[in-house]
């Protein structure tokens, strides 16, 4: 059974491209807690795979990349 994330905060960034995608994403992480849970839905494919790389060169953990609809992505990251 896949453990339940519980989400701290998320924030909807479709219609943005990279880099203002991780900017804002950090952004939103930066006003969270150790421990919290940012949810940062995107529609720009590069922000799939820039975003996650960029939180975890943070030092930030990746908790789930994964394809909503047609066009969204969810991308679950846990503060360090």
């Amino acid at each position: 059974m896949k453990e339940e994330i519980t989400v701290t905060k998320e924030i909807d960034l479709k219609g943005e491209v990279c880099p203002y995608t991780f900017v804002k994403s950090k952004l939103a992480l930066e006003m969270l807690d150790s421990g919290d849970v940012l949810r940062v839905i995107v529609d720009h494919l590069p922000a799939v795979e820039n975003v996650p790389r960029s939180m975890e060169n943070e030092g930030n953990n990746v908790l789930e990349v994964s394809q909503v609809n047609d066009t969204d992505w969810s991308i679950t990251i846990k503060k360090a």
